[in-house]
């Protein structure tokens, strides 16, 4: 059996990941899901990777893959995620983030969560969970790169361009999601990190 740590993206906490943690500590496995101090605008990425414990495997979805690289672990996956040190100017699809503002401190937020969970692509069902985002300070990665890593690839991510993530990945595999695979296919998710993480 493995551990894994699950790094949320921005807006998030590590509620984000219930769906999946439960079905990997289903099938035995050790499942970490901080939160990050995502509303604390001093805090840089080595501050949010402190609160990630290492494990085997950890995962960063979204805005969490600058994070993972900090983090001590056999597999490093990327999930729809952002990358530190690569150019993220046309990492977007056009009209993401347009629900969004910001507050007096600089930090993005969803005043109307329905508007986070159609943005976020959240499954109907789960769309009150939309409810619990926060707001989310700048974060700026570095280009640190881990030595064995995967992008899983989103095909129908509506928030970051699948294309995008296949021009940065350097080693990837796809799944059929939004950008938000924790609550639309939480097992097919797991699937698919256990798969991997069998590979190293």
């Amino acid at each position: 059996m493995a551990t894994f740590s699950l790094v949320h993206g921005a807006w998030h906490g590590g509620w984000a990941w219930d769906l999946v943690r439960a079905e990997l500590e289903a099938r035995g496995h050790t499942v970490h899901a901080p939160d990050l101090p995502c509303e604390d605008v001093g805090a840089t990425v080595v501050d949010y990777a402190r609160v990630v414990p290492p494990a085997d495997v950890v995962v960063g979805h979204s805005l969490g893959g600058l994070v993972i690289p900090h983090v001590d672990a056999r597999l490093h996956v990327f999930l729809c995620a952002l990358i530190g040190g690569v150019d993220i100017g046309d990492a977007f699809v056009p009209g993401f983030g347009h629900a969004r503002i910001r507050d007096e401190l600089g930090r993005s937020y969803y005043p109307d969560p329905a508007d986070g969970a159609r943005e976020l692509q959240y499954p109907p069902e789960l769309a009150h969970l939309a409810e619990k985002l926060r707001r989310q300070a700048p974060l700026e990665g570095t280009s640190l790169r881990p030595e064995r890593s995967v992008y899983i690839v989103c095909t129908r991510d509506a928030c970051i361009r699948p294309q995008w993530q296949r021009d940065v990945a350097e080693n990837e595999v796809e799944l059929e999601s939004g950008h938000s695979p924790m609550l639309e296919c939480p097992r097919a998710l797991v699937d698919l990190l256990e798969r991997e993480a069998r590979v190293v």
